[in-house]
């Protein structure tokens, strides 16, 4: 594409190097080398979440370098930069997963910010963690410039005795070793092979669900979203997103022409047919919020409620992010879905044509077992399911996909936090039948909403997975399964219901009905409200106070600013 397409007039780098007073901006330009013809051409941002926390990044900063050669092949300069990434691999089940979901608004914020400073024209943002991928998403909404969405790829499965292993089993491995069921030795033999390679983890946990969502929401290109990180067409990915970019740049196609309601639920379908995480009920409205759409969390519930669960990928299925990716991809996923009505064909994409139009080429493999057919479900309730009531009002998810029983009934065993939930579970102290309660760990009673993976790996590792549930107004792993249900809004530190629960209250859950209920009436939890007090905040300074303090509920995103709606105008039109 020639240079001469675009218009420098109006796009937001005309501020640093248009004109004779930007003459000592240009020269910082050409203290790195560059040229009179690249200074003048459409500045791309290439951001990544590059760093050496854990596997799922490490492949970021090789995958940028491809993606600059894109860009600059099509008549643009690109310009890289990294943000932070806290890998909830390495975070979870201590103190420093308070850090995880905050991370996800220091992404965005600090994506914000290096744009705006640089006026830069677009961006490509590489993400391969968790909570790196909506906070990439965010940021490109919030700026509004043209953007694409790219995943670093998830991990390759390891092997432990012939068998395929995630780094799921390890966690499980934690409550095997527990109560006598492994030795050591096999303890050690598993964490040296569980993780074999980069990439996020391999099953459709939190990376893998929101990358699955980055293709149906429209801001990466098809396939993209499926490939392994070790995979060389990753680089091939990554060099048309450069390329591309450029065409968005002519053609003005922005992300909040892509991402509209219609493309909200096209990305809740594809979490609940593909057993997805329930982070997603909290990443879908966040990233709504930025594009200014009222999405919450029962709209992505009502949305799961009506899509089938097709792909037996694990935690709750059979196979994990590389087989999707062999079998078809997420577009075969997402075909299967658009034939039978699941999702809005109309949606505008990156590729500058509509989801339709994308996947109109897109044959069924009848040759793998991957993913159903959308008349022929696993299940045909979704995988994912919103419960509402009175321990609940600001309603609560639970991840529904492999389980047998949906309804439970059991006396509440309560903990004020996760290390005493996880102590009591490592040592027994709970009873078959329980509903085990673990509170003030919400967005801000946390602050910062801490997964509860250790705890829910250890019950199933000591084979009482299906035995009990657990409700926390914090969140879960993608990786968890069993009766855990997440996100009870409003939060213990609001004095939400679940604050006021005591040990042996009845507690009722029934995932077909979407019910969460306590056995105590109004007037009694009235009563118990009036005495209660407020904790003393763990923590005074620093991020985690910010935090704590702007922070919004889980049920719209807990979010941190007034979103798009608020906005007189995006960074894109300065």
């Amino acid at each position: 594409m020639d240079a001469k397409t675009f218009d420098k007039s109006r796009l937001p780098s005309r501020h640093v190097t248009e004109g004779p007073s930007r003459a000592p901006h240009r020269s910082y330009y050409y203290a790195m080398g560059l040229t009179r013809e690249q200074i003048h051409q459409p500045f791309v941002g290439v951001a990544t979440c590059w760093n050496e926390a854990a596997p799922c990044n490490i492949a970021l900063m090789r995958q940028a370098q491809a993606v600059k050669q894109g860009v600059a092949a099509a008549a643009g300069t690109p310009r890289e930069f990294c943000t932070i990434t806290v890998t909830d691999g390495i975070a979870m089940g201590h103190q420093g997963m308070k850090s995880s979901l905050p991370s996800r608004e220091v992404i965005a914020d600090s994506v914000e910010l290096t744009m705006r400073g640089h006026c830069y024209d677009a961006l490509v943002g590489l993400a391969g963690c968790d909570k790196s991928l909506p906070g990439m998403m965010m940021a490109m909404c919030r700026l509004n410039v043209p953007s694409i969405f790219i995943y670093g790829g998830s991990i390759l499965p390891g092997s432990f005795r012939g068998k395929p292993v995630t780094v799921q089993d390890l966690f499980e491995a934690v409550g095997q070793y527990s109560v006598g069921n492994i030795s050591s030795e096999d303890l050690d033999e598993l964490e040296h092979v569980a993780c074999p390679s980069a990439g996020a983890c391999g099953a459709q946990f939190t990376a893998n669900t929101m990358a699955t969502v980055s293709e149906a929401i429209g801001l990466a290109l098809p396939y993209s979203a499926g490939a392994p990180a070790p995979y060389e067409i990753r680089d091939q990915f990554c060099m048309t997103a450069g390329e591309k970019v450029m065409d968005l740049i002519a053609l003005n196609i922005r992300p909040r022409d892509i991402v509209t309601k219609k493309a909200l639920e096209n990305a809740a379908a594809v979490v609940a047919a593909s057993g997805g995480s329930t982070n997603a009920a909290l990443h879908l409205p966040a990233i709504a919020h930025e594009c200014g759409i009222e999405f919450d969390l029962f709209d992505v519930a009502a949305v799961m409620k009506k899509t089938p669960y097709i792909a037996d990928l694990k935690p709750g299925g059979r196979y994990v992010a590389k087989d999707m990716f062999e079998a078809g991809g997420v577009p075969l996923l997402m075909k299967t879905l658009l034939d039978h009505g699941y999702l809005h064909g109309d949606c505008l994409t990156v590729t500058g044509r509509t989801i339709a139009e994308n996947l109109s080429k897109v044959k069924w493999n009848p040759d793998q077992d991957v993913v159903r057919s959308a008349d022929a479900p696993l299940s045909p309730t979704g995988g994912v399911v919103g419960l509402r009531g009175s321990l609940a009002p600001e309603g609560a998810i639970v991840k529904v996909a492999g389980m047998k029983n949906l309804k439970f009934r059991g006396p509440a065993r309560c903990f004020d936090s996760e290390e005493a939930a996880f102590a009591a579970v490592s040592t027994k102290k709970y009873a078959e039948g329980d509903v085990i309660i673990i509170r003030y760990e919400g967005p801000k009673g946390g602050p910062g909403m801490r997964e509860m993976l250790s705890t829910t790996a250890a019950l199933y590792g000591q084979g009482m997975g299906d035995k009990v549930a657990l409700i926390t107004d914090g969140r879960f792993s993608g990786a968890t399964r069993g009766f855990c249900v997440g996100h009870a809004g409003p939060e213990a530190a609001a004095c939400g219901p679940i604050a006021l629960v005591r040990d042996g209250d009845m507690i009722v859950l029934d995932a077909e009905e979407g019910i969460i209920d306590i056995e105590v009436s109004a007037e009694e939890l009235a009563a118990r409200a009036k005495d209660w007090r407020a904790p003393e905040k763990s923590v005074r300074s620093g991020y985690l106070w910010k935090y704590a303090n702007e922070v919004g509920p889980a049920r719209t995103g807990a979010v941190t600013h007034p979103g798009g709606a608020a906005e007189a105008s995006c960074y894109a039109d300065i």
